[in-house]
């Protein structure tokens, strides 16, 4: 019906989102001392105003506030005016007004809360688990760790976000809840409102951290067994996406990656020996996790590239390429990546 549509209430979200924007707006929302400076002094003015030209009021409080906070920055001008005309529409009546000011107050505080509160990199949740696994399990146990980390951060952050949205959720219902104002209808359009936009921003943080985990173990791994990293080559075939190098005895450098999966794109990513020559690269030693896409043509085309694949130590594919004349030098188990490094550094 289009009057649950026009419920006031739904502009929660779309406030929310408002306050938020940096490319429209000026992401007032990402400020969590000036959005309680204007929620309070809004209610004030409602309160000390007794009616009379509350709303006005409020208004012109609201412009004053923002516009001093942003007076001196020139170039954001044109967006702090893009947003005060925009809320001057949205906010027709004093009961719009007073879903602005839950808003700030119930909403996008408790929000850049929980978002502050929820990781930005796995390792926290990796770091102290893996290195456990290698006092106890020594380089046994490399195989192990490097196919949990991506896991054991991926669960960790996951569950810190569970964490501060079950608290967060739980704080505005009971609030919600206490104001008799508020119906349930209207109180379900702001819950929903609030997991939408927590979503929203908590996948973008998770897209921060996706990408860096797997990179992530090759440091890890060096640093436990001091191995010392070297520079990477310049100008080096940067498709390559080598993650650490590390120079041995002779000289010349070892490059290693660590991935879930050599993808389609391999082909392109391919150097030939006289490229490595050129910049003294003796090898580049893959880690994969998942590898069941490495095809005879992959392994055979990129081992004769001086490209070593270390894969897990119980991989089925690891026991049938050890096992064939012509794939058993291109590839080696995890458990043997720290020994090959040393043996290359004596």
């Amino acid at each position: 019906m289009l009057i649950d549509i026009q419920n006031r209430w739904h502009n929660a979200y779309w406030f929310s989102r408002m306050l938020i924007n940096n490319d429209k707006y000026v992401a007032i929302g990402k400020e969590p001392k000036l959005l309680s400076i204007i929620a309070s002094s809004l209610r004030l003015v409602a309160k000390e105003s007794k009616g009379a030209n509350t709303l006005k009021l409020q208004k012109q409080t609201l412009r004053n506030i923002i516009e001093e906070r942003f007076r001196k920055s020139s170039t954001k001008s044109n967006r702090v005016q893009r947003m005060l005309g925009e809320l001057d529409e949205e906010i027709r009546t004093t009961g719009d007004m007073e879903v602005f000011i839950l808003t700030c107050e119930n909403i996008m505080l408790p929000l850049h809360q929980a978002i502050t509160t929820i990781p930005s990199d796995d390792k926290e949740f990796t770091l102290n688990i893996a290195k456990s696994y290698l006092d106890i399990q020594g380089e046994q146990g490399l195989s192990t760790i490097i196919s949990l980390w991506d896991d054991l951060g991926v669960k960790g952050c996951l569950t810190a976000e569970r964490t501060e949205i079950v608290k967060a959720f739980t704080t505005l219902r009971l609030l919600l809840i206490k104001d008799h104002s508020i119906n349930e209808e209207e109180r379900d359009i702001v819950l929903t409102g609030f997991i939408q936009e927590f979503e929203r921003r908590a996948a973008q943080k998770r897209k921060q951290r996706a990408g860096g985990s797997l990179e992530d173990v090759t440091d890890f791994i060096l640093g436990y067994y001091n191995i010392k990293r070297a520079e990477a080559p310049s100008h080096f075939q940067a498709d390559l996406e080598v993650d650490n190098w590390v120079k041995g005895k002779d000289g010349w450098l070892i490059g290693i990656s660590c991935k879930r999966t050599i993808r389609e794109r391999w082909k392109n990513v391919s150097s030939s020996t006289e490229v490595y020559n050129r910049f003294k690269v003796k090898y580049i030693f893959h880690v994969v996790t998942f590898d069941e896409d490495l095809s005879d043509d992959k392994l055979t085309v990129l081992g004769e590239q001086r490209q070593v694949f270390y894969l897990p130590d119980n991989s089925r594919r690891l026991s049938y390429a050890s096992e064939h004349v012509g794939l058993k030098n291109y590839v080696r188990p995890i458990s043997q990546l720290v020994n090959d490094l040393r043996s290359h550094m004596k």
